[in-house]
């Protein structure tokens, strides 16, 4: 009993340091322009992939600023285990196709009211904060929502997420490396402190900035990131075409 005593109380002190960490990250890139919103209200990094891949902004240089796993030789149990994930995901997430029952439940939008937005995360951070530790396929961090035409969501995919320090055998462990790509955010330069993020050269800075080195960061007065939060993976579990379930 006292093992499991310390175990709990010290996955407890690495869900405080995480959250406060991401925080404190949010706060010093507080105002910075993600083509359409801000960075201020990150907490597990589901909000800076959803602007990523939404097409918010000049995405030129996403590629400057995303890795990816390679992928593995393909192999029948990895197939297998692929297609178990996605059957468990299928009832897991079958009641919230209605997309009140996941704010019910938690789960919240990343700024619903820019409408330029196809696909909208709604993130559950407790689940974010779990999967730094564990992995629940039927938890997703983030559900993902298309618009619909009357105002509401279309409920698509899911989003995976693990801890920044993730090795590629841990990935695997989760959402095996032969069938999907995981990938992370890199390579950030951040204006200096103090600047005013509304004047700021976002042609240079930022998640689609042509700045992608620490060494043209450093001339440029800025503060680089090599990496900014955790492994995230997309799975979109109604998918008739196999070749787009995992799809990044």
């Amino acid at each position: 009993m006292p093992f499991r005593i310390s175990a709990v109380k010290i996955a407890a002190a690495l869900s405080v340091t995480l959250a406060l960490a991401a925080t404190a990250l949010a706060q010093d890139m507080k105002g910075m322009d993600m083509g359409g919103g801000d960075m201020s209200e990150m907490s597990d990094g589901a909000e800076m992939d959803h602007d990523m891949h939404m097409g918010n902004g000049n995405m030129k240089n996403m590629a400057l600023h995303m890795a990816y796993t390679d992928l593995r030789p393909a192999n029948d149990a990895d197939t297998a285990r692929a297609a178990v994930l996605v059957t468990d995901l299928q009832h897991a997430l079958a009641k919230y196709k209605d997309y009140q029952v996941a704010e019910a439940d938690g789960f919240r939008p990343f700024h619903p009211e820019f409408k330029q937005q196809k696909v909208v995360h709604f993130t559950r951070n407790w689940y974010g904060l779990k999967a730094a530790f564990t992995f629940n396929p039927t938890e997703p961090t983030s559900l993902l929502y298309e618009r619909t035409p009357d105002g509401g969501y279309k409920l698509i995919g899911a989003m995976y997420t693990d801890r920044k320090g993730a090795t590629l055998d841990e990935l695997n462990e989760r959402v095996p490396l032969s069938v999907a790509r995981w990938h992370r955010h890199v390579n950030f330069c951040i204006p200096a402190r103090g600047t005013d993020m509304k004047t700021a050269d976002w042609t240079k800075f930022g998640p689609n900035g042509s700045i992608a080195t620490k060494d043209a960061c450093d001339a440029a007065g800025g503060r680089f990131f090599p990496q900014v939060f955790g492994w995230m993976v997309h799975v979109y579990p109604w998918e008739t075409n196999p070749q787009l379930v995992w799809a990044h």
